[in-house]
């Protein structure tokens, strides 16, 4: 089975994902750091921003398979 690219490592107390850990290049990243790496195009494909009460919000793009989501 092929190795999730990034992972949830920490959620505010509302549920928000704010710290992520990009597997592949054992990177962690903030919300922002990561949003910022979706927007320059590091992520192409994988994953897109969505805005979420008025917050830039990194989502995985759908697909068949539930266990690559980002939570």
């Amino acid at each position: 089975m092929a190795r999730v690219r990034v992972t949830v490592l920490q959620e505010n107390q509302t549920g928000r994902n704010k710290r992520f850990r990009d597997n592949y290049t054992k990177e962690t990243m903030t919300d922002k750091q990561f949003v910022k790496k979706i927007e320059n195009g590091d992520y192409e494909g994988k994953f897109h921003i969505r805005n979420i009460n008025g917050e830039k919000t990194p989502v995985s793009n759908p697909d068949s398979t539930r266990n690559n989501n980002l939570g």
